[in-house]
């Protein structure tokens, strides 16, 4: 996995901080945060907080207290061993886009299908680059919805060895994919010893956590395994319209949702969540790659570590409908202040197209590709005597040319950066190539992958222990 050793980028100043920290701190002590899941009211009850209905009044220096009991820094086990992952510190961690219900392949547009979940998955398995396939990489609607958790599950499970996501719709879905975890890795102490699933959980902003995700929530945290606590703000809808008030409501919905988590099981690993960006106040569309959502991607990453907690955020967002120039430049708005901000845990790595409607595959390669370059490009640069390379001056003297030297020649296969997707060909060789725009190229890219794909071993004792139990649960489930 990547570390991200450069300097991080913060623009809050120490009275910026102490403002943000009152904000905050009035926030949950005088409006609240609701919580629909009366098991969660009661833990906070039972702890002495303030509850009236289904809205906790949050002692701050409470908050503070339970905050602390998290992880700074944990690990998450993938199944293939060099493929686990570290949270926090300086590490950074790549999944796939989360959530679409559609998906665009070429020129056409239409509901997603297991077939295409389990082509995303094969693409995040093809590229080191990324960490994870994610975990609803797109919704596959062909399946029935109760029991379609378990066929998402098994694929993320089987076709990848790489660190997945578990399902949140429901404490039902947590709890398969926390035994199918088991399954995998050898039981209820392995994966509490080491987490091997992370959970998004977000919360439905303004200051509401839903009882489904809490549900989900409290699953996991008993079991060990992480939750990205997450504040769901496009701001102008889900907060006020300014980027301070934004960042208070975040503060005070991440950490009232942290605190929770350390009630259920104290230790608990858990992820600082962000998902901020605003709405287009014309039409009230949700918009991506903005200049607002990077400040508050910067501000958050600054937020976090104030708190001692890993984070997540950033990606590669964009609210173009297609893979053009648009969905390329907001994209890296995105991306490139993820690693600025030296986001630890990140969603929507590749594929996000139209506001997260829509996985592409297309914008699948695009994004591995700035992803690829920008770890490039945040890699510390060697200096030493070989890099300064004056047996090269010696050789070619004045007036010529580094081309053929012996330095060179050395080095040229892995000296500079060598895109997959990019085209530096003169315009006639690129016309007698047909004369292919990114999009093409990348869908040749994507089909290529999938062909050359190769299922990562597995033990066929665990792998028909899977599907013995995603057999039996479906016909539980009625499907």
């Amino acid at each position: 996995m990547f570390r991200n050793t450069m300097p991080r980028y913060e623009i809050l100043s120490e009275d910026a901080m102490a403002k943000l920290d009152a904000g905050w701190r009035r926030l949950v002590s005088e409006i609240g945060v609701e919580f629909d899941s009366e098991r969660a009211l009661e833990l906070f009850r039972t702890a002495g907080q303030k509850v009236e209905g289904q809205t906790v009044y949050l002692d701050p220096e409470f908050v503070l207290e339970q905050v602390a009991k998290a992880p700074a820094e944990f690990d998450v086990q993938a199944r293939n061993p060099e493929h686990s992952i570290h949270i926090g510190g300086d590490a950074m961690a790549f999944g796939a886009v989360y959530g679409p219900p559609f998906v665009r392949e070429g020129e056409v547009r239409r509901d997603a299908t297991m077939d295409d979940f389990q082509r995303f998955t094969k693409l995040a398995q093809s590229f080191p680059v990324l960490d994870s396939a994610g975990g609803v990489v797109c919704e596959p609607n062909d399946t029935p919805l109760d029991s379609r958790h378990l066929d998402m599950t098994y694929a993320l499970q089987t076709l990848t060895d790489k660190v997945y996501m578990g399902n949140v719709v429901s404490g039902v879905n947590a709890r398969d994919t926390i035994a199918m975890g088991e399954i995998l890795f050898g039981g209820r102490e392995a994966i509490e010893r080491t987490p091997v699933s992370i959970s998004l959980i977000n919360c439905n902003s303004p200051l509401r956590w839903d009882g489904r995700m809490l549900e989900a929530l409290i699953e996991y945290t008993e079991a060990g395994q992480p939750c990205v606590l997450t504040p769901f703000i496009l701001m102008g809808a889900m907060s006020p319209v300014t980027i301070p008030a934004a960042l208070v409501q975040q503060i005070a919905e991440a950490l009232s949702g942290i605190t929770l988590a350390q009630l259920v099981r104290p230790g608990a690993p858990v992820i600082f969540g962000s998902f901020l960006s605003n709405i287009d106040m014309q039409s009230g569309s949700p918009t991506f790659g903005t200049p607002e959502s990077a400040i508050g991607l910067f501000c958050t990453g600054q937020i976090a570590r104030h708190f001692g907690l890993p984070f997540r955020s950033g990606g590669g967002l964009t609210s173009s409908q297609v893979p053009d120039a648009q969905a390329g430049y907001e994209a890296l708005m995105t991306m490139l202040p993820t690693f600025l901000a030296g986001a630890n845990w990140v969603m929507h790595s590749a594929g996000w197209l139209e506001g997260g409607l829509v996985a592409g595959f297309e914008k699948f390669i695009v994004d591995v590709e700035i992803l690829q370059m920008l770890q490039v490009e945040f890699t510390p640069l060697e200096i030493n005597e070989d890099t300064l390379a004056f047996s090269a001056h010696e050789e070619v003297g004045h007036g010529g040319h580094f081309l053929g030297a012996m330095h060179t020649m050395e080095r040229f296969r892995t000296c500079f950066y060598r895109p997959m997707l990019s085209s530096s060909e003169n315009y006639e060789r690129w016309m007698r190539n047909g004369g292919q725009d990114a999009a093409t190229r990348a869908t040749k890219i994507y089909q290529q992958k999938l062909e050359e794909y190769v299922a990562p071993p597995l033990d066929d004792a665990v792998r028909a222990e899977l599907e013995e139990y995603v057999i039996r649960r479906r016909k539980e489930l009625g499907d």
